[in-house]
């Protein structure tokens, strides 16, 4: 029997021209109950004695949240619960629905099913959280595997090439292997430009890394980002899941902690809502299909030319930073690694190492590279006391 939400579903997809075949299979009945909603021209009479649903008093609440854009079942069953909600979640679901159609922005799409191990697909995104009581934009990088929809994702606080470039080596890491092809959108990190036809010019070092790992770069067409469908999809579980359960996070390294606990209780164990399966167990079926982990990690570090002052010090990100005197007027070479160590190369030897420090903390010094230096500012030229005699007497 349709309800009155489920009239007026009917009524906005046969303005939008929806077949009446194709209404029916989204509401879940058969194509002459449509079609007999449609000649009655309006909502079905109420009948009496209509037994009351848990989820009477929480309707209005329901409806905020989608004018909200929260669509999101679990999100709304949560919040809900947390407003004295005892039922469960197919209530909701089932009053989600015939509403899902009306969605702005929604619209039918093929999806491309791929075997196992041949694709991964990765993308950014940014949200607002509080880390160490403080409000902080996020970069979380999410990498999907196409088949199992078994995903990772690591947040920090810029994606540039080298968090790129690192946020693919951990979730490879994560998976234990490394699928055939890499799909990535257009950031410059990964695409310098599309040429004519369907030719891309990938960035060196994204073809370097892909090299070291064995797969194939792959490159979504310009604004056609939901050829990354599985991935975008994952990135909205993160932010309405993930990001609803977490607000505030002691550091960068508790946030990234939480992410992968979270990942293997609640995103491994789910049933996934496209192809039914627990994702964990699909992805035992893929793991084995993934090339091997190189026996080397990539270097995802920065790596910069310098120039090593006559003071013996070199300037790293607006602080300055010592080297052993012998360098001092030399080129060098800077690997900033992500965490923030700090190593300065001569060559292909290590001579320095610091943590790079805010430049309100002052130069950062090792007393054992300046000894040396220091030795010769203090050498004293002796003269022996007839030079001063003679001058005094010739006065």
């Amino acid at each position: 029997m349709l309800g009155l939400e489920d009239f007026m579903t009917i009524q906005a997809l046969v303005k939008r021209g929806v077949y009446l075949c194709d209404i029916a299979e989204q509401l879940g009945v058969h194509r002459k109950t449509v079609s007999r909603a449609v000649q009655r021209g309006g909502p079905p009479a109420p009948r009496r004695g209509r037994r009351g649903s848990l989820l009477d008093p929480y309707r209005s609440v329901i409806d905020g949240l989608l004018a909200e854009g929260v669509w999101n079942a679990v999100v709304i069953w949560r919040e809900l619960q947390a407003r004295g909600y005892p039922g469960e979640i197919s209530i909701i679901r089932d009053y989600l629905r015939p509403k899902r159609a009306l969605r702005p922005g929604a619209r039918a799409t093929v999806r491309f099913e791929t075997e196992p191990g041949r694709q991964l697909q990765t993308d950014w995104a940014v949200q607002a959280t509080v880390i160490a009581g403080q409000p902080v934009t996020v970069h979380v990088a999410v990498s999907t595997l196409s088949y199992s929809r078994r995903f990772h994702f690591w947040a920090t606080d810029c994606e540039d090439a080298e968090h790129t470039y690192e946020a693919l080596v951990r979730a490879f890491e994560w998976f234990g292997g490394v699928p055939a092809e890499v799909l990535v959108d257009n950031q410059k990190a990964a695409v310098l430009a599309h040429r004519r036809g369907r030719d891309v010019q990938f960035h060196p070092r994204f073809l370097d890394l892909a090299g070291h790992y064995g797969f194939r770069p792959r490159a979504c067409r310009p604004a056609r980002a939901k050829t990354k469908g599985k991935d975008e999809r994952n990135v909205g579980y993160v932010k309405h899941h993930f990001f609803v359960r977490y607000r505030a996070f002691e550091s960068w390294a508790h946030l990234n902690q939480l992410a992968e606990q979270w990942l293997r209780e609640e995103a491994d164990p789910r049933v996934h809502g496209t192809v039914h399966e627990v994702v964990a167990e699909r992805f035992a079926r893929e793991a084995p299909t993934l090339g091997p982990l190189p026996p080397r990690r990539y270097d995802t570090a920065y790596w910069e030319a310098r120039q090593a002052a006559w003071d013996a010090y070199v300037e790293v990100r607006g602080n300055r930073y010592s080297v052993p005197g012998t360098l001092a007027g030399q080129p060098v070479r800077v690997r900033i690694a992500l965490d923030g160590a700090v190593a300065i190369y001569d060559g292909e030897q290590c001579v320095a190492q610091h943590v790079l420090q805010p430049p309100a903390q002052g130069w950062v010094t090792v007393p054992d590279h300046h000894a040396a230096l220091w030795a010769d500012t203090l050498t004293v030229e002796r003269r022996p006391l007839a030079v001063y005699e003679e001058v005094t007497t010739w006065s």
